[in-house]
């Protein structure tokens, strides 16, 4: 089914979901079922699988020699979509970068997701390279998130990159994207980032997730500054609780996002990284009530892998 349909179907009640990273190559997926069966309890209509990028891994070839190889860390995104939705019958969301793949990949990225029985893939531009200043597309791959949305709407369509399918053989997929309540850290500002996101759901993106943030008052506005640009998809907002005490400098750098002073001196005050998940989870579960109360369609979990605190928010909120 759907995100939209999940969505429509709650009648009006906010829905649980989260997302999860899959287990570094080499690891077994016993440990990843083993992070989402406490959250089964909250009935989660969906489970977003995050894509992992190529990096670059350097192999000694001796006399001080150094041969650069394109890797993944974290494959089988699709592989684990499949695994989880046929264990627990659940949608699951692959999520689907234009960063490190052609447009003939992603058709087949997105062609084994239709053979799959999977409904919906969350359409991503994706990061820079490590050694990128910025993003850089590889060649005949999609250059933004909108042209990945072009690219799957094609797919629903019948139009392959290079042959046209039988109606009856079309895919239908429901297209997530992101959105950035403070702004895409490239932007110039929040309109021009809106604009870009109106562009991708006039491409035809069926639903937003939005990025982490800590002050719900900037998930409201951009609400309803998406509403005054003519954007009327669900807009679902992302939570993630901070952890560790790293996080009042790793989030911001790394996202761009600003942090309330309140909870900065919350964490600062702490004595240990025990004491900090702890406020961590305290202020999500404040976040999550607060838009549960205001109507959030879903309220969406960046797990990182690890269950424990996402437990304890959803069992003071569901």
């Amino acid at each position: 089914m759907k995100v939209t349909e999940h969505i429509k179907n709650s009648n009006g009640k906010t829905l649980f979901s989260f997302e999860i990273i899959p287990p570094k190559k080499g690891n077994n997926i016993e440990d990843l079922y083993h992070n989402i069966d406490p959250l089964m309890e909250f009935n989660p209509p969906f489970i977003d699988v995050t894509t992992s990028r190529e990096e670059y891994i350097y192999i000694n070839k001796g006399n001080g020699l150094l041969d650069r190889k394109i890797t993944r860390m974290r494959p089988g995104t699709v592989g684990i979509c499949a695994a989880i939705k046929h264990k627990y019958n659940i949608d699951t969301v692959p999520h689907v970068l234009c960063g490190g793949f052609t447009k003939e990949e992603t058709e087949y990225v997105l062609v084994d997701c239709h053979y799959l029985g999977i409904d919906n893939v969350m359409a991503l531009r994706g990061d820079a390279m490590s050694h990128q200043k910025y993003f850089e597309p590889c060649e005949n791959g999609n250059h933004f998130a909108k042209d990945l949305v072009n690219q799957i709407q094609n797919l629903n369509k019948g139009k392959y990159l290079h042959e046209v399918i039988e109606a009856n053989h079309k895919s239908d997929f429901c297209i997530g994207v992101a959105g950035y309540p403070e702004k895409h850290l490239e932007a110039p500002s929040l309109q021009t980032d809106l604009k870009r996101l109106k562009e991708k759901v006039d491409a035809g993106a069926d639903y937003v997730v939005t990025q982490m943030f800590f002050d719900n008052q900037k998930y409201f506005d951009f609400v309803e500054a998406a509403k005054n640009i003519g954007i009327h998809v669900p807009i679902i907002p992302g939570i993630k609780p901070i952890a560790i005490k790293r996080h009042l400098q790793l989030l911001p750098q790394v996202f761009k996002i600003d942090l309330p002073q309140a909870l900065i001196n919350e964490v600062e005050n702490c004595k240990s990284n025990k004491d900090v998940r702890q406020v961590g989870i305290e202020w999500a579960i404040q976040q999550s009530k607060e838009l549960l109360a205001a109507g959030a369609p879903v309220l969406h979990y960046y797990s990182m892998g690890k269950s424990d605190n996402i437990h304890q928010i959803a069992s003071e909120v569901f």
